[in-house]
Order: structure tokens, then sequence, then C-alpha cells
């Protein structure tokens, strides 16, 4: 069964207090305003965007054009379109024959920007009888899936990990230690050594975990359980867990460059909220738009993005007190957003068929 373009009703909400934020060492905020640049469409239909910091920004464009597109962050140019289609034989997997096709949801680069890994919603072929659905639990049986690894020289896919029922969010360590993975249907993260090229832990979250973070040492991930109102926080030395109870419906996470406070989107209420780590409270709430998705930071840490799916929006916000500098009519529905350092660029992936990028 195809998903609906409107994915699960579970949204994202934000609850924040008043005082200020400003991640510690945020240089001096200029309030400019984001102007369109360019617009991509064509073959794209995209879940995310993803920038690598290293050039390179990709659109995943699930099983509508099996497809993640890899453009240059610089020339904003088309580099490549790479087909999600996989042999699972060649790659070393037993039990499959023929082609399989995939389905890009979200990607995420490795650090030494060798590699871009993808999700696929749901694979399709010889072997997969069952595909995943928004709204499912661990019971419902659904196929489970694969990430996928492009490498970057070649733009081909070198090599497949097993990992669960509609998976979403990838994330890898900056240390390059492990991939996380957040698994929809199964309730779960699955960690991947890079170093062993395995699956080497299974972590249970709970209902529809989604958005991962992982702190700049390496030693925390910070899982969001959509289903529910917490982000799990991993510790990834032993896979021990603590929960944050940042508010219902949490769906996106990023942290602020110093790693002190955690940022969310909460999705049914449409807000983003900022979370002190250090003393475990929330800072401040704002509500951004009706059902907030995705979220960005700037690198320097000064500015968060967010897209509001069903407003058609994206708002900017001021990181130090989440004040709102814009809000702007992008497209029908934006749905996922990445933010580039070097350029000081927003890409934005509409999901009926466009990435839009704006200089800020």
């Amino acid at each position: 069964m195809r998903i609906q373009k409107i994915a699960a009703g579970i949204s994202i909400v934000a609850l924040i207090t008043s005082s200020a934020i400003a991640p510690s060492g945020a240089s001096e905020f200029t309030e400019s305003k984001m102007q369109l640049v360019k617009t991509f469409t064509g073959s794209l239909s995209p879940k995310s965007v993803a920038a690598s910091q290293n050039g390179l920004v990709s659109a995943h464009n699930m099983m509508y054009s099996h497809s993640v597109s890899i453009f240059d962050a610089q020339s904003l140019e088309l580099m490549k379109t790479v087909k999600d289609t996989v042999d699972f034989k060649a790659l070393g997997v037993p039990g499959f024959s023929g082609k399989h096709k995939g389905a890009p949801v979200e990607g995420a680069y490795s650090p030494d920007g060798k590699y871009l890994y993808f999700t696929n919603y749901a694979m399709y072929g010889s072997g997969f009888t069952k595909e995943g659905h928004d709204t499912c639990s661990p019971a419902s049986g659904y196929d489970k899936s694969y990430l996928s690894r492009i490498n970057l020289e070649t733009f081909e896919i070198d090599a497949v990990y097993p990992v669960g029922a509609v998976p979403k969010v990838v994330k890898v360590t900056p240390d390059n230690k492990y991939v996380l993975v957040s698994n929809w249907c199964s309730y779960t993260v699955s960690v991947i050594s890079v170093e062993e090229q395995r699956l080497v832990k299974t972590i249970k979250i709970g209902r529809y975990p989604r958005g991962i973070a992982i702190s700049a040492n390496s030693s925390y991930a910070y899982v969001a359980e959509m289903g529910g109102n917490n982000i799990h926080r991993i510790d990834l030395s032993d896979f021990s867990k603590t929960l944050i109870p940042i508010g219902s419906n949490p769906r996106a996470v990023e942290l602020s460059p110093d790693n002190k406070i955690l940022y969310a989107t909460l999705n049914i209420s449409g807000k983003v909220i900022a979370w002190d780590l250090e003393t475990n409270k929330k800072i401040k709430s704002v509500t951004t738009g009706s059902s907030a998705r995705s979220l960005a930071v700037s690198g320097d840490g000064n500015t968060l993005f967010v897209v509001n799916f069903k407003s058609g929006t994206v708002t900017k916000l001021r990181a130090a007190d989440l004040s709102k500098v814009q809000t702007i009519k992008v497209c029908k529905e934006p749905i996922g957003i990445t933010y580039d350092n070097a350029t000081n660029r927003t890409w934005v992936a509409c999901y009926e068929g466009s990435v839009k990028v704006f200089k800020n």
C-alpha cells in the first residue's frame, strides 16, 4: 500500500519559556530576510534534503521517483541522480534474487565526506510482500527495510544494512563510529558499526521514533518519540537511556553548536521548543505554523529554520529568544529543510515536487 503524502497526522509541538537562550559563543545576529534564489523541479518528490557541509546537498525522493538527487551547493546545479535500485546478491546479502527498488526518506553524510547514507521507507521486489504504513506498530508485521550507502566518488550504492520497518531518520556520529536509524513501525533505533559494517544494537524507543540529533563529542544521541512526549537521550558508550519530557509529538530535533540546548518541533501544536540540557528544563516555546515538521540550525547557532507543513511556510527564528524574524510562503507542502554553512543558504524540500533554495 502506497503511503499518503500527508504522512501520519502525528505532529510536533514545542514548549519553551521566556528567558534568553543564546548559545554560548554565538556571534552578533543579523536579522536578514530569506530570499528565493533557485527552484529545482523535474523528477523530484523530496521527503527531505540534507547538506553535507562539504559542498553537496541531496534530496531524497521516496517511492514516487525511486531516487536521490545530488546538487552542487555552490553552483546550484544538479550533479547526479542516483537510482535507489540495488542487487542484494552483488552487495553480499544472501536470500534475495533479482533487483530491488527502495524509497529514499532521509539522508546523512559521513564526516569524512566519502558517503551518503539514506533510509528506504520500504523495499520493492522478490522477498518483500508487506509494505509499511504510517499507522503501524511492531505487531503489524510489515517488512523490515534497509539502509543504503552511496559512494560519493562513483555515485553508486556500494553497501546496504538491515534495519527495522519503515526507517525514517539516519544520522552518523561525528567520530564516524556509528550510524543510527530510527525505525517508525518497529519502535526502535538501529545502531550500525562503521568499522564492523554491521548492525550491532537495536534499542527500544516507543511509538513512532523519528528525529535524531547527536552531540558533537559523539557521546549522546537524542531521539524523538513522535507518538509520545519524550526525547530519549542515549548514552552511546553503553546504550543506556534517560528521558527528556519535551512535550507532545516531538518530530525533529537539533542541538545548538555548544550542545547545551536541544531544539525540537512539536508537530500537532505547531511549535518549536528550546530545552536546557544542563538544567533539564524548558526554556521557551513559540508557535510557528500548522504542523511544524523539520528543523535546521545555522552553523553559528544564531538562527533556526522551521518548515510548517500545513501552512505551506518556513519560519526563520532568532535562536537567542525564539523571536520570529520572518515567515515566508514557500510551497503547498514544505516537508524538509537543511542549512548549508559555506553558502549561508537554506534548502527546502517541497513534497509536491520541487526543491527551493533561499539566501539568508
